[in-house]
């Protein structure tokens, strides 16, 4: 029996009690040297439930999420789901006004948060927050510190232990019912509230732990962040749909990553690329043993053929290419262990099981194979819409339900799905499209390349001239002029970029992804104070 015919249907809750019936030692969650295993994450999240019941917590309430990738962020999560409540996991590196519009946004009534964290007092600014959020009534602290003054503020071990052996109103809704809202990247504009249910989750992990072989003695490595689809979706469900154990990582350290790939014997690395391109390129690689490897999927953002050639050769060579977004649940497809070689580096996969892919034109009508155009996707992971958002939920989808990713793409008669880059980011130079994606790819097969972004910017000839930003590999003497020489080797000219500038990193999303429109318009304003 498949992973997903097992938790068809289930809610997170059930599927959880579905793991502790079957191996409750199993460690579920290690992180340090704390490990807690199927039956105490159980036994916490039950215990977390009935306190938040006794503080008028019920199913339906939103409960914000703002921790690092703690034991604590697995625990309130199914402590929600117990309860028929609704999740929705914050970048805790989030400045207080996009806190706050996500906060009222989603009437958050209580918001789940560390203490301190890297130097950031969380518990005061929360503590401020109460006074200016009208739904939140409630804040749970990580840490130690007792405001016994103020009984809106309760620590999350308090509650844990007043709640043991309590009873609680167990949630007896339907997999269909909302269980979590996820914050877009907002690389484009405003965050929008993608809305997932029990099973939009719950089939896209054990799909894709199908898909990529996961089994119940795998170690999976949780290097990504648990607030985001890829983390809480194909990390943390997707290792209990297996019954395996989830490795947390606190932190990005890279030379932390790999100590933690050593010590734990991780077999499962799951990334996004720039997880993978530092412990590639970090120091204490060589002499680390990362033998324990076996498989791991990296997605996240584009990957490309060059950084996946690395990870075969220095790391494992089991790592599937996987692509995904959080409207979808998360993996859309995924590559598989039967693969064709070819396939497994020039291509995203073959689509999840009962995922169905299109490829259509401007005017919606549905392209042949190996015809270029925007990705739709249609599936038990798409989400329900965008929470509290109609207008924009109706434009994202299809007459019939298909959800416009906003990616190009093509299918090739094999089933395989390639992207081509983001639609609103190709550029239109002179009359001829340039896709990013393309560029890029070229350009990170060069050794002086570390990481690069190719953005359009305004022209008064061209409509739109092309820009490469390039982060240059430490210690690497590479000219502007011989960038485009190495691009003109492969590419039309009018691929090639008009400009090339050289930075010390791009401004990023809480993801991982490339702020490409606030990059597009620092390059323009440097340009337009040169002239």
């Amino acid at each position: 029996m498949t992973l997903r015919d097992r938790f068809r249907g289930l809610t997170l809750a059930d599927s959880l009690e579905l793991r502790v019936r079957e191996n409750p030692r199993r460690p579920f969650v290690a992180f340090g040297d704390r490990r807690l295993s199927y039956a105490q994450v159980d036994a916490q999240a039950a215990a977390l439930a009935a306190a938040l019941h006794e503080l008028g917590i019920e199913a339906g309430d939103r409960i914000a999420l703002t921790l690092p990738n703690w034991p604590e962020f697995v625990v309130a999560t199914f402590a929600a789901a117990k309860l028929g409540a609704v999740v929705v996991p914050l970048n805790p590196r989030f400045t207080n006004p996009e806190l706050q519009y996500m906060l009222r946004h989603s009437e958050s009534v209580v918001v789940v948060t560390a203490e301190n964290w890297e130097g950031v007092d969380y518990l005061a600014r929360f503590e401020q927050f109460l006074g200016v959020l009208p739904d939140l009534q409630y804040v749970v602290s990580v840490g130690d510190e007792d405001l016994w003054y103020d009984d809106r503020i309760h620590q999350f071990e308090d509650l844990v232990s007043s709640g043991e052996g309590r009873e609680y109103p167990r949630f007896e809704g339907g997999a269909d019912a909302l269980f979590a809202i996820l914050y877009t990247s907002g690389t484009m504009g405003k965050p929008k509230g993608v809305a997932l249910t029990h099973e939009n989750l719950m089939a896209n992990a054990s799909l894709t732990a199908d898909a990529i072989g996961l089994r119940e003695d795998d170690v999976v490595f949780g290097v990504n962040t648990l607030f985001n689809a890829f983390g809480i979706g194909t990390g943390m469900l997707g290792t209990m749909a297996a019954g395996a154990t989830l490795v947390l990582q606190e932190g990005g350290d890279s030379g932390t990553a790999l100590e933690i790939v050593q010590r734990e014997k991780v077999t499962v690395f799951h990334g996004v690329p720039t997880s993978f391109i530092l412990a590639l390129n970090h120091p204490e690689r060589a002499s680390r043993d990362l033998g324990s490897l076996r498989t791991g999927v990296v997605a996240g953002a584009p990957v490309q053929e060059e950084l996946v050639h690395r990870i075969r050769r220095e790391l494992f060579p089991g790592v599937r290419v996987g692509y995904g977004m959080t409207e979808t649940g998360n993996m859309v497809s995924v590559m598989r262990p039967d693969d064709p070689e070819g396939k497994q580096v020039a291509t995203v996969g073959r689509p999840l099981p009962e995922t169905e892919v299109r490829v259509i034109d401007v005017d919606g009508s549905v392209l042949p194979e190996e015809s270029v155009g925007e990705v739709a996707i249609r599936g038990p992971g798409v989400m329900q819409g965008y929470y509290r958002q109609p207008g924009e939920t109706s434009q994202a989808f299809t007459a019939d339900g298909f959800f416009l990713t906003g990616d190009l793409g093509m299918v090739d008669e094999e089933g395989y799905l390639h992207l081509i880059g983001r639609r609103k980011e190709m550029i239109i130079r002179g009359g001829f499209n340039v896709y990013p994606r393309e560029v890029e790819d070229r350009l990170h097969a060069h050794p002086a390349v570390l990481d690069v972004a190719v953005v359009g910017l305004p022209d008064e000839i061209l409509g739109e001239a092309a820009c490469a930003c390039i982060v240059a590999v430490e210690g690497a003497i590479v000219t502007g002029e011989e960038i485009r020489d190495f691009c003109r080797e492969v590419l039309a000219d009018y691929k090639v970029p008009d400009l090339v500038r050289f930075l010390d990193g791009f401004p990023m999303t809480g993801s991982g992804k490339v702020r490409r429109v606030e990059l597009s318009r620092m390059i323009s304003a440097e340009e337009s104070s040169r002239r």
